[in-house]
């Protein structure tokens, strides 16, 4: 994996978002790396990050997925275009459409790994589906449809 994540390339106007957003203080501050032709992004919850006692919230497991796909939208247009990643012109996503499915309920106390894989990449729109394991087993999966910034 590179030492660097694909949200530290993000310009400051773009460093915002609650979940990847370096400047928001309140936000998650999740970070994307490539790991061969996947992402990875490894997420700790604190307790705060609770649904029920002993679980993680829903929620927070869509943005999770929703901001690292994002994350991997952008890494996977610079690739395709065979650019290095922050040079110009700037390539930032938004979500299009989000989709998750809950398979299991997602333990607190462990670290979350989101590995994501792009599907599809055209034009103004990019595809990547992702799955979000704990302890070793996947809790849930998500497509995020993510499209360019003008």
């Amino acid at each position: 994996m590179s030492k660097k994540a694909f949200q530290d390339f993000y310009e400051e106007q773009y460093s915002h978002c609650y979940g990847c957003g370096r400047l928001n203080d309140h936000g998650l501050h999740i970070k994307s790396y490539w790991d061969g032709e996947e992402t990875v992004c490894i997420f700790t919850p604190k307790p705060y990050h609770m649904a029920i006692p002993g679980y993680v919230y829903g929620g927070l497991i869509a943005s999770l997925i929703d901001c690292h796909c994002t994350g991997t939208a952008a890494a996977a247009s610079y690739r395709a275009e065979g650019r290095d990643l922050g040079t110009e012109p700037v390539l930032r996503f938004l979500t299009a459409s989000l989709h998750v499915d809950y398979l299991r309920p997602t333990p607190l106390g462990f670290p979350l790994e989101i590995r994501g894989k792009v599907k599809e990449v055209k034009g103004r729109k990019v595809i990547v589906v992702a799955t979000l394991s704990a302890n070793g087993e996947i809790c849930a999966k998500g497509e995020v449809v993510a499209v360019k910034v003008p």
